[in-house]
């Protein structure tokens, strides 16, 4: 996909791919040279090479569900390509290609531009860098929590309770007045 063609959906809410293990729903928060930055609900940032990308689909009518607001100050690796963000995340535990099973998980210990090197467990593993589809890191933006919503939405109705009886007070006195 083109790169100008990205850029136009840059903080818009995506869907990558049409389904599948791969296909994730997220805001699109970079486009770098030969990869995007995604920034999913479950799953925090993934990284996608765009040459494994398949379809985009733009949330036409507010039908891709997204419930995150992305704060100002959130921070995520950045690269002018995806080998440079893999060397941003050199030593970071990640997941490659999310679904599916080739899915890997293990820490990022190098990068070159024919494999990566990932130790998983007592394994070392040397992985095609033509075949990874997608990098994970686990950074994610915080939901806020049924708790403090309940907390929040008990407030709101405890606020609204007390100025309706407050209304219903000041028109008893104002009926009283008129007597």
């Amino acid at each position: 996909m083109k790169k100008e063609m990205l850029l136009t959906l840059v903080d818009k809410v995506v869907k990558v791919d049409r389904g599948g293990p791969e296909s994730r729903i997220g805001k699109l928060l970079a486009v770098d040279e030969d990869c995007i930055t995604l920034l999913t609900e479950d799953e925090g940032i993934v990284y996608y090479k765009t040459h494994h990308i398949k379809s985009l689909t733009a949330n036409a009518k507010n039908e891709l569900q997204y419930n995150i607001e992305v704060p100002e100050d959130f921070e995520y690796k950045k690269g002018a390509n995806f080998k440079s963000v893999l060397e941003e995340l050199k030593y970071h535990w990640i997941k490659v290609n999310r679904g599916g099973p080739e899915t890997l998980e293990g820490v990022l210990d190098d990068i070159n531009e024919d494999y990566v090197t990932i130790v998983a467990n007592e394994e070392v593993i040397r992985l095609s860098m033509f075949h990874i589809r997608n990098v994970s890191y686990g950074v994610k933006v915080e939901k806020p929590k049924p708790a403090e919503k309940a907390n929040a939405d008990e407030s709101t109705k405890e606020s609204g309770r007390k100025n309706q009886e407050k209304g219903n007070e000041q028109k008893k006195q104002k009926d009283a007045k008129g007597k």
